[in-house]
């Protein structure tokens, strides 16, 4: 009963379903492990704070990656110019960074956020920068651009005010070089809130995370249809074999006269024509 399977047509079935089902497990199990690998990393990033670790030099921890994204670094030197970052939200309220460029003793400069002012960017509101050397620490951040979130990429901002924090958007405000990072300060002074260190890139539970945990469902439940389909055909044939050994179809493979019903005539033949009444006599 079950040669039907060495048949070319069934050839082709098992052969797609053998080659479907470890593939759609293979693309699960690594979607799957994407969404692991984001929460992996969204617990690192959360549960390694700055302040957890001692500073260390700011050299030491570049370039900026999901490991050092956020580590305390520290760099010495001498502010510079102080610009303002305006539209950034804190804890649901609108307001500005305050940024001042720290000329470090390498001969780079580092942007350096002293802290946060409520508000529309006021340079009046601004404390000035310390003079004379300082020792900063700060938080590490990668360098911002026009698709981090809360950033002010259109342009148009009056001089003194800066949208994206970043080596590509300070190059031309500045006459000297950049490290391609910047730090924001967790103590700061003169009334001024901290501003929190971001997580690193790719390390939240975002939209992205989920959709992996959507895919990998997708494609377990590949599996089960490719498989549910498979038994449903290889049902059918059973059924249809049983019924042709207990000669319930006919050649056509149809159900046939074994059901008691009666054969098809074709068109009913007119009547002959009722012989003619002979005369009377």
């Amino acid at each position: 009963m079950h040669r039907f399977l060495l048949t070319p047509r069934w050839w082709g079935i098992n052969v797609f379903v053998l080659l479907a089902v470890p593939f759609c497990l293979f693309m699960g199990s690594w979607q799957l492990g994407r969404f692991e690998d984001r929460v992996d990393s969204h617990r690192e990033a959360t549960s390694a704070r700055p302040a957890d670790r001692a500073a260390a030099p700011l050299d030491s921890l570049l370039p900026v990656d999901k490991t050092t994204s956020g580590r305390l670094a520290s760099a010495s030197g001498e502010y510079g110019e102080q610009l303002l970052v305006p539209e950034r939200d804190l804890d649901g309220a609108s307001g500005f960074y305050v940024l001042t460029l720290l000329k470090t003793d390498s001969g780079k400069a580092v942007p350096v956020v002293r802290g946060w002012l409520p508000g529309p960017a006021d340079p009046a509101a601004a404390p000035a920068a310390p003079t004379g050397r300082v020792e900063v620490t700060g938080a590490l951040q990668p360098s911002e651009n026009g698709g981090t979130k809360g950033v002010h990429s259109q342009g148009g901002l009056p001089a003194g005010q800066l949208g994206v924090i970043g080596a590509a958007s300070l190059i031309n405000i500045v006459p000297y070089d950049l490290y391609d990072a910047w730090l924001t300060v967790q103590t700061p002074s003169e009334g001024m809130r901290p501003v929190p260190a971001a997580a690193p890139n790719d390390t939240g539970l975002d939209l992205k995370a989920f959709q992996n945990l959507g895919y990998t469902g997708e494609w377990f439940v590949f599996v089960a249809f490719v498989l549910f389909m498979w038994f449903r055909l290889y049902r059918r044939e059973i059924e249809t074999l049983r019924d042709a050994e207990a000669g319930l179809l006919d050649a056509a493979g149809t159900a046939g006269a074994e059901s008691g019903a009666a054969p098809p005539t074709g068109p009913a033949e007119p009547a002959a024509p009722a012989e003619a009444a002979s005369p009377r006599t």
